[in-house]
């Protein structure tokens, strides 16, 4: 009986701690694709694992910053698929995560509520007066940087395409076979202009430069103490293959919003090594 309880307490006490581990794993999700495992879906896999957010290890993120805010910059691009996606609001939430990240002091802007435009005003018109009657509310006392990225380039530098039709190639077998003169060999002409002139293979890449200034402002005089500039190559792709009414194609490189976290990580980087 002895052995039995102890038992039993032993497979209790692993049971107990096997639900504890489940209970503090990170939450797993399914796939629910059609395609979910196949060729396709483990190229498409492959492609966006290259995009997925990878934390930035800051080498000063074990000091903790000073109190600052970040106010929405500009985007001085006149691109419009770029303008679509992003405002200066989705560039400036990027900017407090990667600040906090780095172990900043980042206090929210909804602390502003609406005094938020009037607010980021005075920064951009460089008024020291305004800028200190809203230092003096509540948890923005303690604020010593203002804190901003704006986005100056965003274009697309260069494109090339490259591809193989191969219907010319397969007039040209045909005629061959044909001029032959035996049966044979206009059979074979045919075979051999069906299956050379299935051939179709396409491909293209487009490349775009981003570019992204931050700024780093007194947050009591308004003066600008340090600013830098980073830019980052954007590669997009696509190519397809038809070889006898088999075809396959792919397509992918890393999208604007990621592009814009990059840059907002590099950025982040420089104001931890060199502002803290």
């Amino acid at each position: 009986m002895k052995v039995n309880a102890s038992l039993c307490t032993t497979m209790l006490a692993a049971a107990i701690l096997a639900a504890a581990s489940t209970a503090l794993a990170q939450p797993q999700f399914g796939n629910p694709s059609p395609t979910a495992g196949s060729e396709t879906s483990q190229r498409a896999n492959a492609s966006a694992d290259q995009a997925l957010y990878r934390p930035v290890e800051y080498v000063n993120a074990s000091k903790k910053g000073p109190a600052l805010i970040v106010i929405p910059g500009e985007i001085k691009s006149n691109n419009a698929t770029f303008l679509q996606r992003f405002t200066a609001n989705n560039i400036a939430d990027f900017g407090e995560l990667e600040l906090s990240n780095a172990n900043f002091q980042v206090l929210e802007r909804s602390n502003l509520g609406p005094l938020l435009k009037e607010f980021e005003l005075a920064y951009n018109l460089g008024d020291p007066q305004a800028a200190r009657k809203y230092l003096g509310m509540g948890k923005l006392k303690t604020t010593k940087y203002v804190v901003k990225f704006d986005i100056l380039k965003t274009e697309q530098i260069a494109a090339a395409q490259q591809g193989f039709d191969g219907r010319a190639l397969g007039n040209i077998a045909g005629a061959l076979g044909a001029f032959s003169g035996s049966w044979g060999g206009a059979r074979a002409g045919a075979v051999g202009q069906a299956a050379v002139g299935s051939v179709q293979t396409g491909e293209s890449t487009g490349v775009w430069i981003i570019g992204m200034r931050y700024k780093i402002i007194n947050a009591e005089t308004t003066e600008q103490l340090a600013q830098g500039y980073t830019e980052e190559k954007m590669e997009v792709g696509a190519k397809s293959t038809s070889v006898l009414g088999v075809s396959q194609s792919q397509q992918g490189g890393v999208s604007l919003d990621t592009m814009v976290q990059r840059l907002v990580q590099k950025s982040v980087w420089e104001i931890d090594s060199k502002y803290k």
